[in-house]
């Protein structure tokens, strides 16, 4: 196509330039010079700067640059960096904590943990000479550089990319090939070198800009690139100040040369991928983190954090004829298993209560109803007090064991240990503590009717909770014991999660498996890993196991539900043969678990304070090795911010003007219409401001508003719609659940995202920018919960993350109804396109809240049924409402919004 011609205004403060594009490419163009006449000079001459190229490439219309690097009186100052350079030196001047070593971009310190010296390096100087110099050489450079590319991408850049960039290109030149180690900033080997990096980098870039128009300068009969002004600065430097790293200096200079380029990139169109490529980057990097926690490097060797714990530093005495007891207490629980459970369970627990009182110990009992499903469930708890000889009744310690464990068996051997234990430790004088000796009916409502009743929590309406006739003081820890058979056990299986994703203090459980491993010598696993090599493959799994309990927030034993209540409680389950269970492999008796039960119940009785010393949020890869939560909280809020990122994005494109329609090609005007359109010139505003004068277009003053009110009301509604499948399977009978969730999730599938979308756009017919507004909110909503989620309850926001990461790329391939023309006629491309289109869509449906948890219950070995009364129970009983309340009010109105946006864009363009 061939150039029209069109006037071009440049402006040149305080002067126009005026040219038809022709005269402007030709480098002849008209400089107007109020009230002087026009002086003709090219348009090098004009602005030398200019990047030439960027201008043939613009519209054939009417072309208006304004030039703001010289622009006089340049009112923007950069002082933010300035300010948090002087901030780190003022830091500095203290002694306890080293900044110049925290920040320093030490090569061989570079790890994970530590990438934040890529961007803390340049803000560190080692003294205040070091300050005044740089700062004076900077501040003129970063005024011209935001007066041409505006505060925001100032701050953007030299806090992002421009320093970033040269640090990584330094590591790798220092460490990966030279095996250096020379820092770049502090101690004396280094001095000031690392802050002239940003001063590298802004005299390169502006030594690139003068290259595209003034490409050499003279030397005698010489010819040197502009371009190479800055290495040659660099060389002088080095040479010039002492302890100055010319190798910094010189990615500084690389990174300077190539920004004109990486500025440039921002207007393309590819960029506007950028968001997406950067949602893609946060989720693999979250996802390799939570891969890279099992090995050594990035976990650690579990320690006891409580010095008074003392854990198996005391002589334990429990056995002998203590085994006598104990097989009586085991044949008398048989016996009464044996009972007609309907018929004789008060007499069941009158027998127990009467056992307890025999030893000497105060006595109570609580009778318990909840009404879940539809289904009731009851019982009674009986339970024992020993008041410490050494205490004042205001803390106390249980020890407590389920008649049926969480398997449904009779815990026949646990319940006949804990008798044993209570009149074993009744003769001891040495308790601080009282000691409280919990039989519950089952190890579901038992335990947690109990601890409701204990510290007088609220119970729902559908429930009917006994108090308690006698109590001690606080809980300080809680032991459960569970044994259910009657052959000797090969190890001691420790279970500790707790309800809403809660866990213990990890000293509770670093003391119960340091006891039982190291005193007693009894092998200790975790999350069902009969057997563990220690190697990467189990650490993982035993991790990865732990987070699937954990985001399920329910219960796993009668421990769980006084974890609420910031009781740390543990159950230990004696388990029989591992993997060969029932071949007699096993050779530790049930004197063995009482010793490692007495021994933890000394080191209890040491504690001075209640549990804080240790970690409460952590992952367990095997009973010996950990990480806490500074570490492994990475990988899930990167999976959560690139909702934010895509949120961001959508906000950004909303505000942008909407496209030109393009106009049907005219017939040839004739010579006369040509003529006319030469003399022609466009309508121009003239604006005056600050003494300036600037004549701009029109379109360029325009202002795109944004109309929130219709995306706001339509998110927030669906997020209210939430409310309904969670009161429906919440509320159901268990009769009804399996029917209301299959016609809920055929309904919120299939129906409802494309009912919304007809109604919305048949009545109510969003914009555009009203369709990015919506997805705009959801995202941002769903990375907000999710960030604060995996602060609390990690395993549950990464989970939900990574289910529904699919939202954040739906709309990066277009439906095929918003296709371009030469896609609907070309016949391959169009079944590119539906194919695409056909596999997004069903990738949806699979990702679906609905689909994916009955997904879930079928991996977990579950019937759908079985699993929402199990979820209702959690929901009335155990007030398990975290996960309930993220997939419902959360993640299913998120994807909900981003299926009915999908299915608008079918329905035809938007306004």
């Amino acid at each position: 196509m061939g150039r029209t011609e069109s006037v071009c205004l440049l402006r040149c403060s305080p002067a126009w330039v005026s040219a038809t594009e022709d005269e402007v490419w030709t480098g002849q163009a008209q400089l107007l010079q109020f009230p002087n006449e026009p002086v003709s000079l090219g348009l090098g001459q004009i602005f030398p700067a200019i990047d030439i190229g960027k201008l043939k490439a613009s519209s054939r219309t009417t072309v208006l640059i304004q030039v703001l690097d010289e622009l006089d009186g340049l009112e923007s100052k950069n002082t933010v960096n300035g300010i948090v350079i002087i901030c780190f030196w003022l830091a500095s001047l203290q002694s306890w904590w080293d900044v110049v070593k925290w920040g320093a971009l030490i090569p061989d310190r570079m790890n994970l943990g530590s990438l934040y010296r890529l961007t803390t390096a340049p803000l560190i100087h080692a003294s205040v000479f070091h300050v005044v110099l740089n700062l004076l050489a900077l501040i003129p450079l970063f005024e011209r550089f935001e007066a041409s590319h505006g505060t925001l991408i100032t701050l953007a850049m030299f806090n992002g990319a421009f320093s970033t960039l040269p640090a990584a290109l330094y590591l790798l030149l220092e460490r990966g090939i030279w095996r250096g180690n020379a820092p770049t900033m502090g101690a004396r080997q280094a001095g000031p070198m690392r802050a002239l990096v940003w001063i590298c980098i802004l005299l390169a870039n502006e030594a690139a800009k003068t290259y595209k128009t003034n490409p050499y300068f003279s030397l005698g009969p010489y010819q040197i690139p502009t371009w190479t002004t800055p290495f040659i600065v660099t060389l002088f430097i080095t040479f010039l100040i002492p302890n100055t790293s010319m190798l910094a200096n010189l990615c500084g200079v690389t990174v300077g040369v190539l920004s004109p380029t990486l500025l440039a990139i921002r207007g393309e169109r590819r960029m506007q991928q950028l968001p997406a490529f950067l949602s893609l980057v946060c989720i693999v990097v979250g996802v390799v983190w939570l891969l890279l926690l099992p090995l050594d490097q990035y976990s650690r060797p579990t320690y006891i954090s409580e010095n008074a714990l003392l854990p198996g530093q005391v002589h334990t005495y429990f056995g002998g004829s203590e085994q006598n007891i104990f097989r009586a207490f085991r044949h008398e629980v048989q016996q009464l298993a044996e009972r007609d459970a309907d018929a004789d369970a008060d007499a069941v627990v009158e027998r127990l209560a009467q056992i307890l009182q025999s030893a000497g110990l105060k006595v109570g009992r609580q009778r318990y109803e909840y009404v879940s499903a539809g289904q009731r469930t009851s019982g009674q708890n009986v339970y024992a007090i020993l008041h410490a000889p050494r205490g004042d009744a205001t803390e106390a310690v249980v020890l407590a064991a389920a008649w049926r464990n969480a398997a449904g068996e009779l815990n026949q051997s646990g319940v006949a240990l804990l008798l044993t234990l209570a009149r074993y430790f009744k003769r001891w004088s040495l308790w601080s503590k009282d000691i409280i000796f919990l039989v519950t009916e089952d190890s579901w409502a038992g335990p947690q009717a109990w601890a409701d009743a204990y510290h007088d929590g609220s119970s729902s309406s559908s429930s009917a909770i006994g108090s308690l006739p006698i109590k001690s003081g606080a809980l300080q820890a809680v032991v459960a014991i569970d044994y259910p058979s009657t052959q000797r056990f090969e190890s001691i299986h420790v279970v500790y999660d707790g309800i809403n994703g809660q866990l213990p203090n990890l000293d509770l459980v670093n003391t119960a498996a340091a006891i039982a491993s190291g005193q007693m010598g009894i092998g200790v696993c975790l999350q069902r890993m009969w057997t563990h090599d220690d190697r990467y493959p189990d650490r993982l799994r035993t991790m990865l196991r732990g987070m699937f309990s954990q985001g399920l927030g329910h219960a796993s034993g009668p421990h769980s539900s006084f974890i609420p209540y910031r009781v740390d409680a543990i159950t230990l389950q004696a388990v029989v043969g591992g993997r060969d269970r029932g071949r007699g492999h096993a050779w530790h008796d049930e004197m063995a678990l009482g010793r490692t039960v007495e021994s933890i119940f000394r080191s209890l009785n040491n504690l001075l304070e209640h549990f804080h010393q240790s970690f409460f949020l952590y992952l367990l890869m095997q009973p010996n090795r950990f990480v806490s939560i500074g570490t492994y909280l990475p990988s899930a809020m990167l999976v959560a911010v690139n909702f934010t990122i895509m949120a961001i994005a959508l906000w950004i494109e909303s505000g942008r003007p909407p496209p030109p329609v393009a106009a049907p090609t005219p017939a040839r005007p004739s010579s006369e219409e040509q003529a006319a359109r030469r003399g022609a010139v466009e309508e121009v505003v003239v604006v005056q401001k600050d003494g300036m004068t600037a004549v701009v277009l029109p379109q360029s003053m325009a202002i795109t508003e944004r109309r929130m009110f219709l995306p706001l009301a339509v998110v927030l509604g669906i997020h209210v719609l939430g409310l309904i499948p969670l009161h429906l399977f919440n509320h159901s009978t268990a009769e009804n659940l399996l029917e209301h969730f299959t016609a809920f999730t055929l309904l919120s599938t299939l129906l409802i995202p494309s009912l919304l979308a007809l109604l919305l756009t048949r009545y109510l017919r969003p914009t555009v920018q009203q369709q990015q507004l919506m997805r705009c909110f959801s995202l941002l909503l769903l990375g907000m919960v999710l960030s604060a989620l995996a602060t609390v309850n990690f395993s549950l926001a990464l989970l939900i993350g990574l289910a529904s990461s699919p939202l954040s790329f739906l709309f990066v391939l277009r439906p095929l109804a918003a296709g371009s023309a030469a896609s609907r006629s070309s016949s391959s491309a169009s079944s590119a396109s539906w194919l695409t289109t056909a596999g997004a869509t069903l990738l949806m449906h699979l990702c679906a809240p609905p689909v994916l948890l009955a997904s879930a219950a079928a991996a977990a070995r579950l019937s759908v049924r079985e699993g929402l009364v199990r979820a209702a129970f959690a929901w009335h009983v155990w007030r398990v409402w975290v996960p309930a309340v993220v997939v419902w009010l959360v993640w299913w109105p998120a994807w909900l919004v981003a299926m009915m946006l999908w299915a608008m864009s079918f329905l035809g363009p938007a306004a």
